[in-house]
């Protein structure tokens, strides 16, 4: 990911709350990549790492890194095993193993609001700037208390504001406070996309936050994995043209209009010219209509959907598809765009702002709530061979490191 010893970078406490609670379900999506890109980045470095477990601020050693990338890689042979206390708890889940034994490895602990930590925290790693990537950990008791390291936040997108229907019930509330806590108790604020950085200058004017940190664009990086076909389901069938659809089954990902799609195309082929169709993702939330829909599809047909892929899968679907699929009704960035057009990979996807500014003119723009074009630009794609664009040059990581590491000690130059 890019670790550079001549980026210059803060002393960071790094929130590793997110990637935690995270551990145990599936391969990592969208925000928790980057939180682990930011972990990976780390491990050369002087930092340390915090995160809320229970009722405890946890500030752990920077073995305790290495460790978490490692089971949220899949690689759990030194995972924590059940003690005799799990057990009598009933709490022998992944997760409830890993926190109890964090919070035995601290070096600093603390109640939730953190009071208490900045003497034990600044005599092990003096000048330390607190840095939170996960949308995790935002309370105001919490932010408003750690003051002293600066926070530096990074905002990804403001969709459980700008589109409650698609989130769970109360996530609309819960993200609202966190925003406001950080944009009020935050030294710097960055986001992942200039669409981002619009919405959040937007809400902090709704809010009547006067001033504030500055907010800068720090756009992620993609991390390509090398295809692996072998990791691929063995009764996977490839032999037709299919394309991918890549991402959480979750609402404002718009499965449904793919499903659609495919209804319209069976309407119109035959059984052995439909292509096919690859849902690769974990469900998500406030999705019943569409899972009954994917629970209903025949086997041998020709839509699947594919839970739990590794990378190298996905990589390897990616690299053969005749199109990355992506109709969302709101995205604060989207890696599986950069990661199919890096591959040389078509891309049909909705015309959202931080994606027409990702890929320009190399995308086909498609409406969200038109089956109809999705259905005939797949067939007429499908019926020729897959045809390879000139693969586009995406960033990676260090660019980003970069950004948040300048606008970090640009506030600290400020304030001295």
């Amino acid at each position: 990911m890019g670790n550079d010893p001549d980026v210059p970078l803060p002393f960071f406490l790094f929130d590793v709350s997110r990637l935690i609670s995270r551990l145990g379900q599936g391969p990592l999506t969208g925000i928790d990549r980057v939180e682990a890109a930011w972990l990976s980045h780390l491990q050369d470095r002087p930092h340390l790492l915090v995160a809320r477990l229970g009722p405890v601020q946890a500030v752990l050693p920077p073995a305790a890194g290495a460790d978490l990338l490692r089971w949220a890689a899949g690689d759990l042979a030194t995972a924590p095993r059940a003690t005799l206390l799990d057990r009598a708890l009933r709490q022998t889940g992944l997760r409830a193993r890993v926190k109890r034994a964090l919070v035995r490895r601290a070096v600093v602990r603390a109640g939730r609001s953190g009071r208490g930590l900045q003497a034990p925290v600044t005599r092990i790693l003096p000048g330390a700037t607190y840095l939170n990537v996960g949308h995790t950990n935002l309370d105001p008791p919490w932010l408003a208390r750690m003051a002293w390291a600066r926070p530096a936040i990074l905002i990804h997108d403001t969709i459980p504001l700008d589109h409650p229907e698609f989130t769970r019930a109360g996530q609309s509330a819960l993200f609202r406070a966190r925003l406001q806590s950080a944009l009020r108790h935050g030294a710097t604020i960055a986001t992942i996309s200039d669409a981002t950085r619009a919405d959040v200058l937007r809400w902090r004017d709704r809010f009547g936050i006067a001033g504030g940190a500055p907010v800068v664009v720090a756009p992620i990086g993609t991390t390509l994995a090398a295809p692996a076909p072998a990791h691929l389901p063995p009764d996977l069938d490839l032999s037709r043209p299919f394309f991918v659809a890549l991402g959480t089954i979750e609402p404002r990902k718009n499965h449904a209009l793919l499903l659609d799609a495919w209804d319209l195309l069976a309407q119109r082929l035959t059984p052995g010219t439909m292509p096919g169709l690859f849902i690769v993702g974990r469900r998500g939330w406030e999705n019943a209509a569409t899972f009954a829909r994917l629970d209903a599809l025949p086997p041998g047909g020709p839509v699947r959907e594919l839970n739990d892929l590794s990378d190298e899968a996905v990589a390897a679907l990616i690299t053969r598809a005749h199109a990355l699929l992506m109709p969302s009704h709101s995205e604060g960035f989207g890696l599986p765009l950069t990661e199919a057009a890096a591959r040389g990979t078509r891309v049909l996807a909705t015309p959202l702002p931080a994606a027409r500014a990702l890929l320009g003119d190399l995308a086909t723009w498609l409406p969200p709530d038109d089956p109809a074009p999705w259905a005939a630009h797949v067939a007429e794609i499908a019926s020729s061979p897959r045809d390879t664009l000139q693969p586009m040059v995406v960033p990676g990581w260090s660019g980003h490191f970069q950004t948040i590491s300048n606008a970090v000690i640009s506030q600290a130059s400020a304030r001295n």
